[in-house]
């Protein structure tokens, strides 16, 4: 019986090549784009769950409340926390502690063999973290022991890539390698291990590994003063023992605070609430933007699969649309096998059965898609999925049973629907395709443009907030800033050396030394308060140390007073510029900010200092437009420890500039690297979320249209076939070929109308749940979806016609001689 269906099956395909054939690729192009955006979703959503003890492990983070109720999420906390939990809590089995270096974002590696030159290179994603590391996280040595890796204050971990660029295919255990900058303070560190890279399915994307007691970070927890309030930039982590229950030790943290940290958070006038995250949901949180590596909204992962679902109905829509208009042509079959004694349940089998063969078929045409599509998919997605993924048991299981699922969609209501014939009826030649089939596909015509048109809105709303991101102004100049990074000591010592050498060259219009610029991270703040207020009241501000003419570099424009000046000489004595924001922050009137005082306690000797502004600066942007402007202070840096010079260049084509540069670089600081970036694309790479999401959007939109006109177009030539006579006879009485395609498209072009109605309201509010992630964003405007309503008529316009003008100029003879 089963080979008997399969056999009718396979004739009805060959039977039907045009329709099988729209079915088949229909279906393998939606199964494809599922696969492809199942591939990326497990991706995202299975981030650290290799760790050996991923379940019980959980990232400390808290919430400081400000006098004023302000919250302020942070995933980072003071040094001595690690070993508190520790000692406190019995059900605590590990703790460790990560500190990713916010001074430089390259680490300059050097190996010096025997009689052979110096190798160096600067590495990226290097992390400080504690020796009991390994004894949290699950990393797979290659060489060394992860037990014993980083008890040597001078031991790098590094992972297989890296230790392969510095001693090639040759053991790098117990190699000697240099660590510039302020991650190994130019010192010499002994390879302990190397490991597996895991950076792309962990939220700790490290490249290698150097102890606490290292570098910057070592020298200050030696030699500076360790609260339980100030300097919160360490990640700490615990481990679980086995079955403890999360909830219920977070319920013990506030007893921890009131223990440890109480008195120096009353005495700096805050509040703090600890909490817990899991690590395995560490990439997802994203009310916070950055967790060691920025964090992703699984509101994105809910819009791609999203995308990808309606794509995949909009092919099973075509399926069903095709397979009912047919239904006439198959009623004779069906009426014939019911006098024969077929029941209902073997019909619906049979019709089932041709199902799944077109959708195995279109199955096996999507695997084959997913390996052609891959690298390109993973270019525009920015990711490394491998193929061998999708051999997986549980992911080909997993695809098996979305053709299984698929198959059932497509083919259930055609099945039913065919099953139910009166073969009394259909024997008579009375059989015609009832009201209610007709409305079934006029109407899963409507849903699929209604998500045509809500993707191609989706499409103009997601490019032009990324226009706008792309060109709004930003408060300073953005363009031909050349950015060279200091990693080094050597480089910091150079640094007037350098900028004097620079600004030699004519087309050099300022060189500027910084501790840190808009568009990167910048964890250095204070907590302000103004005369009138206690500490209690403080605000915390932003802050960051530049060279004398570092505004007038950056463009930067004054609402008041003046810059920072080297002609004043005691603007390196408690003297500041804020921007607006600080100052409508802390209450104060522009005409009465310069020359007034905001207050901080130090950390260091407990006094509470005076800081007078000099000047305020006009709003800029030093974060992405993701967030507000939140105020921010600039304070005169007289010395050369500064970490950036940001080089404005005047002409166009910096590239005439640059050979210039880097021979003034080699020149000074002849023992490293030269690298460079540009600022402007530097702000940019904070988008890089949005710009991934938008590029496969675009392209998902592009095929769901496709799909949708490959229906239109299956109906469009069976509306055709089915009224051949009638056009005939209608071209006999004098109709113009115009009038018949008129004729033939407007119940398409009514539909897309309609769904262009439905999808308006729709749209706009999803499109605009979407723009609230933006402190800075577009309004929705009415021309997009004229526009979008507009393509998707033009569209099916275009589609139909080509059927209907086909028929529309058909002999009229041929149409009508069996009459």
């Amino acid at each position: 019986m089963i080979k008997n269906y399969l056999k009718i099956a396979w004739r009805n395909v060959l039977k039907s090549k045009l329709f099988s054939a729209i079915n088949v690729f229909g279906l393998s192009v939606g199964m494809t784009c599922c696969m492809l955006l199942l591939l990326y979703i497990l991706s995202e959503v299975s981030f650290d769950s290799h760790h050996q003890f991923g379940k019980d492990i959980y990232l400390i983070r808290s919430v400081r409340i400000q006098s004023n109720g302000e919250k302020m999420d942070n995933p980072r906390a003071p040094s001595p926390y690690a070993g508190a939990i520790k000692s406190e809590f019995p059900e605590v089995k590990q703790v460790t502690r990560l500190w990713q270096n916010f001074l430089e974002n390259k680490t300059l590696l050097s190996v010096e063999e025997s009689g052979k030159s110096v190798k160096s290179f600067y590495e990226t994603r290097g992390y400080h973290v504690d020796s009991t590391f390994f004894d949290v996280f699950t990393y797979q040595f290659l060489e060394g022991d992860a037990n014993t890796a980083l008890d040597d204050a001078h031991a790098v971990v590094l992972s297989e890539e890296v230790a392969r660029n510095l001693f090639g295919s040759a053991s790098a255990l117990n190699k000697i390698i240099r660590l510039g900058g302020t991650t190994g303070n130019g010192e010499n560190f002994r390879v302990t291990g190397v490991y597996k890279d895991e950076s792309a399915r962990s939220h700790i994307d490290a490249r290698f590994f150097v102890s606490m007691h290292a570098g910057w970070v070592g020298g200050f927890l030696r030699e500076q003063k360790q609260d339980f309030t100030n300097n919160n930039m360490f990640y700490t982590y615990v481990r679980l023992a086995p079955g403890t229950d999360a909830s219920g030790f977070e319920k013990k943290l506030p007893a921890f605070i009131d223990k440890y940290a109480r008195q120096d958070l009353k005495a700096a006038g805050v509040d703090k609430q600890m909490a817990l995250l899991a690590v395995n949901d560490i990439h997802l949180f994203n009310q916070i933007e950055s967790i060691v590596t920025p964090t992703t909204s699984s509101t994105y992962l809910y819009v791609l699969a999203s995308i990808g679902l309606f794509t995949l109905l909009i092919a099973c829509i075509n399926f069903m649309n095709l397979a009912t208009a047919r239904s006439a042509k198959r009623a004779a079959e069906v009426g014939i096998r019911k006098v024969m004694g077929a029941g209902k349940s073997g019909l619906v089998g049979q019709f089932l059965g041709e199902s799944m063969v077109l959708t195995f078929i279109a199955l096996a045409v999507a695997a084959v898609l997913v390996v052609l599509f891959l690298p390109v998919f993973n270019e525009l997605a920015g990711k490394m999925l491998d193929f061998n993924e999708l051999l997986k048991p549980e992911i080909m299981l997993a695809f098996v049973v979305l053709a299984f699922v698929t198959g059932l969609l497509a083919g259930s209501y055609p099945a039913f629907y065919l099953s139910v014939f009166n073969p009394l009826d259909v024997i008579k030649g009375k059989f015609v395709n009832s009201v209610s089939a007709t409305t079934l596909r006029k109407g899963l015509v409507v849903v699929q443009f209604v998500i045509s048109t809500g993707l191609v809105v989706a499409t103009l709303v997601i490019q032009t907030q990324m226009k706008y991101m792309r060109e709004q102004p930003l408060g300073f100049t953005k363009d031909q800033q050349l950015v060279i990074p200091l990693r080094t000591e050597a480089a910091k010592h150079a640094y007037t050396a350098l900028r004097n050498e620079f600004l030699q060259n004519s087309q050099v219009e300022g060189a500027s030394g910084t501790s840190y610029y808009p568009g990167i991270l910048n964890p250095s703040d204070m907590s302000l308060y103004p005369s009138d207020q206690s500490i209690h009241e403080a605000k915390l501000v932003k802050t960051n140390w530049v060279a004398p003419d570092f505004m007038k570099t950056m463009g930067f424009e004054m609402a008041a007073g003046r810059m920072l000046s080297a002609d004043f000489p005691g603007d390196t004595n408690y003297k500041m510029v804020v921007n607006e924001a600080t100052i409508r922050k802390m209450g104060i009137p522009l005409e009465k900010a310069v020359g007034s005082r905001l207050h901080f306690k130090s950390n260091t000797d407990d006094v509470i200092h005076p800081l007078e502004i000099v000047g305020v600066v006009k709003d800029f942007h030093f974060a992405d437009l993701h967030q507000a402007i939140e105020p921010y202070a600039l304070f005169l840096n007289m010395n050369s420890d500064f970490n950036y010079i940001v080089t404005h260049v005047s002409s166009r084509d910096a590239g005439k500039v640059l050979p210039f540069i880097e021979s003034k670089w080699k020149s000074l600081v002849p023992d490293e690297p030269f690298t460079y970036s540009f600022l402007d694309q530097d702000f940019q790479n904070n988008y890089a979320a949005d710009a991934r999401t938008s590029r496969i959007v675009n392209s998902f939109t592009l095929i769901s249209i496709v799909i949708s006109c490959l229906g239109l177009f299956g109906l469009a030539a069976f509306a055709a076939q089915q009224r051949i006579k009638e056009i005939g006879v209608r071209k006999v009485l004098g109709a113009s070929v115009t009038s018949i395609v008129a004729l033939l498209s407007g119940d398409f072009i009514k539909l897309v109308i309609v769904s262009i109605v439905i999808a308006t309201p729709l749209t706009w509010y999803v499109m605009n749940k979407w723009l609230q992630g933006f402190a800075y964003k577009i309004s929705i405007q009415w021309w997009m979806f004229v526009l979008a309503g507009a393509l998707a008529v033009c569209i099916a316009i275009i589609t139909v016609s080509t059927q209907a003008i086909k028929a529309a100029v058909t002999n009229p003879v041929k149409s009508l001689k069996s009459e």
